[in-house]
């Protein structure tokens, strides 16, 4: 019977039951959802790096000879080693791409993952393991021969596998950030099949016990001078990239969860207590009927808990089997892993069980009070809250306010949980607004300041290592160019080292740094200047002297800081040519960039990248996160509406009884709905006004885990907000007159005898 009772109470108020349903559902939904493609990011990748052994860190070293082995292993920590020849070729092909050789000893360690053809074997010269992406690119099989020049060696082998690498998960070249497999790819080959018996190792992988710093300790302690750098895994530059990527969807899928279950707790609160007070007296003749309290809670619990088990059950089996298929087809042209599988997580669950219980104590604080009353008393109708003069109503001027604001003053002083749950409801709505609109405009204004603040050139051509002066000069005069020399560089501060970048201008105004608000930082001859977020992580600031190497280059310089600038994705020194040489470091031009489009081949260019490449490639590489953004926007609005009509509905069921004294008193419809709008309005400016904060700290966790190679803080704009506060306050007008319709059927017999 009480079963029975219930499913025509959710059916009289489907709605609020829809909705409450609704907010279970997608809150487990886009949590196990973002979260299932995030986990199974992780999951994808651990497996991955697992079964090819992931070198724990890397030593970069040109003396790698049996000493130096020797010294590693004396370590104590060190627990497997493999030496590699890692050198830059390129492939005889029309547009000379770049192909990174790894010369291996015996695979063991970052091993070569193989997808077609025959397992790598150490002892055939002959054969080479070939990136397959950059195969497929190509049309290239297994049985075709390839050739690579490099150094003045010219090389042809024949492809005997096909297959992935741990260590290029992401692999870009120095001139773009998405990958283009058409000029870049990797191959593995026995040491055997280097063309001279003196092979030139120049990279330790190594795996050890403890943690990386203390092993960058050991090798400082035992071999310093002896390396140019060692880079633990973490700081890799595809493991770090692909690590950040996901984090960054892990943050996204945490928000979410949070303010759906927040709103479906509101909700459920809102209508259970609505639904409790409209029913005492069938309670209270339950109770003379002999019913027993703990059947009465039981029942009533019973309504919030079936709805929010069945939503999130749904949202358990239908979040992981949809939602990672709409990211997973951006992030496998950036990212490359055996597999692209959804997996689950226990936390799912957890989450869950936990909206699970707090509908269930939710439910059971509006039935509490109600249950412990005696039946005569639950039998007759609660009577009316009266409301007491306060401070302000004693003030002179009180009398000379208008009745609407002294009435929905006065209502809202005797109805404060219903207007605390509507400010709390919208404030939730406005805060995702603000940050997904905030999110929206940073990832224009990040494109707009690299692209077109900083950077003024049309086209960029990458020079090969072996360019001679001459034929650079040459290039220059025929582009109108400018030189400038780019490298990797590592640097330390205050017991931290970091990763990072160098950039050597040449008297160029088609580079102008800048600072955070797009300001030009003019950089003299004699000065270095240093990334902000680079100088964050260092906790370095003007004045300061950081230590610091190129990559692949023993010596280390120590540099004072004379600037800064920000740079939204490239961190670490600008600095002119004459400040290198006074440094002591020898000036390498590796790239012209010129204001003319360039579209022809010159001798000793390795590739050209138009700024129009390089800004669709970004657009490429944020592909998913625009998915996540745009995602955010559109259940924000859903959630605003879902909010928004709710606590509409249960304002005017609170306040019929009010309405209808109005409209016997003469009130006109047009007046009461004048008086519902108001109060709407109050709620929703409040609410929109405290989310704005909200939204500004929400967006400010989600940049705060885009990593270290990206700089960008948190800001709301002047739009933002507009565009935040007309979705809002019209879905709050929206929602006032969809009630007006109720205030003209009102039956007014029935509000206002209900009571006696």
């Amino acid at each position: 019977m009480l079963f029975k009772k219930m499913y025509r109470d959710i059916k009289n108020h489907k709605a609020q039951f829809i909705s409450i349903f609704l907010m279970a559902f997608l809150g487990v939904f886009v949590f196990s959802g973002v979260g299932g493609e995030s986990v199974g990011l992780e999951v994808n990748s651990n497996q991955f790096y697992h079964d090819t052994n992931l070198a724990d860190g890397s030593i970069y070293s040109p003396v790698l000879n049996d000493l130096f082995l020797y010294q590693v292993d004396a370590l104590g920590a060190t627990t497997q080693m493999e030496r590699q020849a890692v050198i830059d070729s390129v492939g005889d092909f029309k547009n000379d791409p770049d192909i990174t050789l790894h010369f291996v000893e015996n695979n063991t360690i970052s091993k070569f993952y193989l997808i077609e053809g025959k397992k790598l074997n150490i002892h055939d010269g002959n054969g080479v393991w070939l990136d397959k992406s950059f195969a497929d690119a190509k049309g290239l099989e297994v049985g075709d021969k390839i050739t690579f020049e490099f150094d003045n060696y010219k090389i042809t082998k024949k492809i005997k596998g096909l297959g992935y690498s741990p260590e290029y998960v992401y692999h870009a070249s120095a001139s773009s950030i998405m990958p283009d497999f058409n000029k870049i790819g990797f191959a593995y080959l026995s040491y055997k099949a280097f063309p001279d018996d003196n092979v030139p190792y120049n990279v330790l992988n190594v795996k050890f016990d403890g943690t990386p710093e203390t092993y960058s300790e050991l090798l400082d302690y035992r071999l310093d001078g002896y390396y140019s750098s060692f880079v633990p895994q973490s700081q890799h530059p595809s493991v770090n990239q692909f690590s950040e990527e996901i984090e960054q969807h892990k943050m996204m899928g945490n928000i979410f969860p949070v303010v759906f279950i927040l709103i479906a707790m509101l909700i459920l609160l809102t209508t259970m207590t609505r639904i409790i007070n409209h029913q005492r007296t069938q309670i209270g003749i339950l109770k003379a009927s002999g019913f027993k309290n703990s059947t009465i809670i039981l029942h009533y619990v019973s309504y919030g808990f079936w709805l929010v088990l069945i939503g999130s059950i749904l949202g358990l089996i239908l979040g992981p089997m949809t939602l990672p298929k709409l990211f997973y087809p951006s992030m496998s042209s950036t990212y490359i892993l055996p597999s692209w599988n959804p997996a689950w997580s226990m936390k799912f669950v957890y989450v869950a069980i936990l909206m699970i219980i707090m509908a269930l104590m939710v439910s059971y604080y509006a039935v509490k009070n109600i249950s412990s009353e005696k039946p005569a008393d639950t039998i007759r109708p609660k009577s009316p809250k009266i409301s007491t003069s306060g401070f302000i109503e004693k003030l002179p001027f009180w009398k000379k306010l208008s009745f609407n604001f002294r009435w929905n003053w006065r209502d809202a002083k005797r109805n404060k949980f219903r207007a605390l749950m509507t400010i709390v409801g919208v404030m939730g709505c406005v805060s995702l607004l603000v940050c997904a609109f905030g999110m929206y405009d940073a990832m224009n204004d990040l494109k707009e300041w690299e692209y077109n603040q900083i950077n003024h050139y049309d086209s960029k051509l990458v020079l090969n290592e072996n360019a001679t002066t001459s034929d650079i000069n040459n290039i220059v005069d025929k582009v109108d160019g400018d030189k400038i020399m780019e490298e990797s560089i590592e640097l330390k501060s205050n017991g931290i080292k970091k990763s990072g970048s160098l950039l050597v201008l040449d008297h160029t105004d088609l580079i102008t740094p800048t600072d955070y608000d797009w300001n030009k930082v003019k950089i003299k001859n004699d000065e270095v200047s240093i990334s902000q977020k680079m100088a964050d992580l260092l906790n370095v600031k003007v004045g300061d002297k950081v230590k610091w190497h190129i990559m692949n280059s023993n010596k280390w310089i120590k540099t004072k800081i004379d600037k800064i600038h920000s740079d939204p994705v490239s961190q670490g020194f600008i600095m002119s040519k004459d400040k290198l040489d006074d440094l002591g470091l020898n000036y390498t031009t590796t790239s012209i960039i010129t204001a003319e489009h360039v579209d022809k081949d010159y001798s000793g260019v390795k590739s050209t990248n138009s700024l129009t490449d390089m800004t669709s490639s970004w657009d490429e590489l944020t592909e998913s996160m625009w998915l996540l953004i745009y995602i955010l926007i559109f259940f924000a609005s859903l959630l605003a509406i879902v909010v928004l009509y709710n606590l509409g509905l249960l304002s005017f069921t609170e306040i019929e009884r009010e309405i209808a004294t109005l409209k016997v008193l003469g009130f006109k419809t047009g007046a009461l709905r004048k008086l519902l709008l108001t109060q709407n309005l109050w709620f929703t400016s409040v609410g929109f006004i405290l989310g704005i904060p909200v939204g500004y700290y929400i967006l400010k966790i989600m940049w705060d885990s885009s990593g270290e190679s990206f700089y960008v803080l948190p800001s709301i704009t002047l739009l933002n907000l507009l565009i935040s506060g007309v979705i809002t306050f019209s879905l709050s007008i929206l929602v006032n007159l969809m009630f007006s319709r109720k205030i003209k059927k009102l039956d007014m017999v029935e509000s206002l005898k209900g009571v006696e």
